[in-house]
């Protein structure tokens, strides 16, 4: 499992032409599930995410979570970021599970997520989207689970 996850302003993603979520401040997380990823590593990231100490205190250090400034979590699918990239030009995605596999995770990734407490929107799992965001920073970690 791979995620990327930006401190974000506000972010939102359309399908087809059309709104389909939008957050003001939080993350943007956008998740690939892996192969073999299970509902355990599933729950351990979405902690992590949760409690992971991206905004800043008063003294501007990096010491408060989602769950200390109340924000919210727009989850995006992204079978894209487990490509490997290492012979040719051509991306492979054998790494990424499929469709059938990832999606379950995927939700309970964001089912995981609202029950620590986090307020969770979500894109539309499979589909073309358009993603939007302000990045506020910017922040942007890339995780490996």
């Amino acid at each position: 499992m791979r995620l990327v996850l930006q401190r974000v302003a506000r972010a939102s993603v359309r399908v087809g032409g059309s709104p389909r979520a939008e957050i003001g401040a939080g993350v943007l997380v956008l998740l690939g599930i892996a192969s073999g990823d299970t509902k355990a590593e599933v729950e351990r990231l979405a902690a992590k995410v949760a409690r992971l100490r991206v905004f800043e205190n008063d003294d501007g250090r990096l010491d408060r979570s989602l769950l200390d400034t109340g924000g919210a979590a727009l989850v995006v699918s992204q079978f894209t970021l487990l490509a490997d990239t290492g012979k040719g030009n051509r991306p492979s995605f054998t790494a990424a599970a499929a469709p059938e596999v990832a999606e379950p995770l995927y939700e309970h990734f964001c089912e995981f997520l609202r029950e620590l407490g986090v307020p969770v929107q979500t894109g539309l799992f499979g589909a073309r989207m358009r993603v939007e965001l302000q990045n506020d920073g910017p922040v942007t970690l890339v995780i490996d689970a």
